[in-house]
């Protein structure tokens, strides 16, 4: 598989035009709203950052309180973190006294019926929206969905799907190829996946008023928190979204087509536990349905391949009109240590990362291997940073820091073809850090987060806390947006009021038959 990987690797780079460079990349990142004393914001959505359901850069996921930032693809990593910190700025000054929880684990939350789902307003879809949050409260509790993370989305640069076709000799459609290639890469990214939990993974402790899960069979570090001594990601353990609610549901990445036949045939499959809970009931609906999912995104994984949806189409049927556009990573937790939660080496090396698991071998999953996966990554969530933690491939141990080591190798190796473009070494550099980081477990984010807690006394909460205003202070220190980004965020604020409001004024049928509709 190295040899292969190698060779095409090669063959890109003598392609010249500098194929790998310029992927487009955009981030969205979640973030809890607290009061400034560090509860769960009740308030409503902030006035002035616009509608959620229609503003293109700020909206909600699961709670009115659980802010969503989305920036739009860009060719660099500086672009995307600008955009990102652009967000920030201007999501503070709508905020009065309130701040953002810098953590992924939620702050002190309370019980789930305090707990207030997002709104959206009266059209249909916007009630669509809010009854599918309800349902995934119903389904796996309100708190385990205020877990909060940093998604990555990342396309190959255009020009290189045909190049790279004609090198491997391939005769399909460049529709086909790429979509077939993706799935390569997600195939990829889930046997290396725990990689991003070991080096990024920022949640090994919470606090002790979160119930969701198996928190209370993990160790108590204080009073007040939680915690795994060797643990990278609990976001991404049993007790966060890795959970035993979706096991069963088993999706197929070996083709296009039976992943969109899998996904959309648990979208239709009745589940008894679900169906205990109604759907409507006493002319209220609880659920959008009673079915293993009720629509595409309530399945977790962490990668996901995705096409920008047309307005009304489902991730399945966008898919089947085009192929996979680009891939969406799901497992990077909120980094306690930066303002906005990513930063540009964490980018780079995922953007590098992601291009060594699209040029390496790329089998086909099996039950055995399936199996393996979801334990390394389970694993490596819980206890990562154990010296006698072992993975295991291909049914045999393995030491963390060897495999690591390897992937390195050839993450620093498209790193430097990335590079070549620029005639600098920033990839490099983040790949270089990485392989420091493996190095001396010490210095991941996880590590870090262990060591402040000791050092200081304190518990996840207060330490969370400070966090929260240092990161408030620091974006009312920066220097404020440009002109062009600040009013642009203010534009589509103002604007996406006005589009809710055309959209709920367009409603001609009822919610009954929007949803009959939409599922038929």
């Amino acid at each position: 598989m190295k040899q292969s990987f190698e060779k095409r690797l090669n063959a890109v780079a003598a392609a010249g035009g500098y194929l790998l460079y310029g992927g487009l990349k955009g981030i969205e990142k979640e973030s809890l709203r607290i009061s400034a004393d560090g509860r769960l914001s009740t308030t409503g959505h902030p006035v002035g950052l616009g509608s959620a359901l229609t503003n293109r850069y700020i909206t909600t996921d699961f709670s009115e309180a659980l802010l969503e930032f989305v920036t739009p693809a860009f060719r660099t990593t500086w672009e995307a973190l600008h955009s990102v910190c652009d967000i920030h700025q201007f999501t503070y000054s709508q905020l009065g006294d309130e701040m953002l929880w810098p953590a992924s684990m939620p702050c002190r939350i309370p019980a789930d019926h305090d707990i207030p789902l997002a709104r959206y307003g009266s059209s249909n879809v916007g009630q669509m929206k809010t009854i599918y949050r309800r349902g995934l409260g119903y389904r796996y509790g309100r708190q385990m969905q205020t877990i909060a993370g940093v998604h990555f989305n990342y396309s190959v640069p255009e020009t290189f799907w045909g190049v790279y076709r004609d090198m491997l000799g391939d005769e399909a459609s460049v529709d086909d190829f790429r979509s077939e290639q993706y799935l390569g890469l997600i195939r990829n990214f889930k046997r290396v996946g725990w990689i991003v939990l070991y080096l990024f993974g920022a949640s090994p402790a919470l606090c002790k008023s979160f119930t969701g899960g198996k928190a209370s069979e993990m160790k108590s570090l204080n009073a007040e928190t939680y915690f795994e001594p060797f643990g990278t990601s609990l976001r991404m353990s049993d007790l966060g979204y890795s959970n035993q609610n979706q096991s069963r549901i088993n999706i197929s990445l070996n083709s296009l087509a039976e992943y969109i036949r899998d996904l959309s045939n648990a979208i239709t499959t009745p589940e008894p536990s679900y169906e205990k809970i109604g759907v409507k009931v006493d002319g209220r609906y609880r659920q959008l349905n009673a079915n293993l999912l009720q629509i595409e995104n309530e399945f977790y994984s962490p990668v996901r391949p995705k096409r920008v949806t047309q307005t009304g189409e489902r991730p399945t049927a966008a898919l089947q009109r085009g192929g996979i556009e680009y891939v969406e990573i799901r497992s990077l937790d909120i980094n306690l240590f930066d303002p906005c939660g990513v930063n540009q080496n964490t980018m780079r090396f995922v953007e590098a990362l992601l291009v060594y698991c699209l040029l390496m071998d790329s089998p086909k999953f099996d039950d055995a291997e399936l199996k393996e996966i979801s334990r390394n990554q389970t694993q490596t969530a819980i206890k990562g940073r154990d010296p006698e933690f072992r993975l295991s491939r291909n049914g045999k141990p393995v030491s963390i820091k060897d495999w690591a080591n390897e992937i390195i190798d050839g993450v620093m190796a498209v790193a430097e073809e990335i590079d070549r473009h620029d005639g600098n070494d920033s990839y490099v550099a983040a790949a270089r850090m990485m392989r420091e980081i493996v190095a001396e477990p010490d210095a991941t984010p996880s590590a870090r987060i262990i060591a402040e807690l000791e050092k200081s006394n304190t518990g996840f909460f207060d330490f969370s806390l400070a966090m929260a205003r240092n990161h408030r202070d620091y974006f009312a220190a920066i220097a404020k947006p440009s002109d062009v980004s600040s009013m642009e965020l203010q534009k589509e604020a103002v604007e996406s009021l006005r589009r809710q409001s055309e959209i709920e004024a367009s409603d001609t049928i009822s919610l009954d038959d929007y949803l009959a509709q939409y599922f038929d």
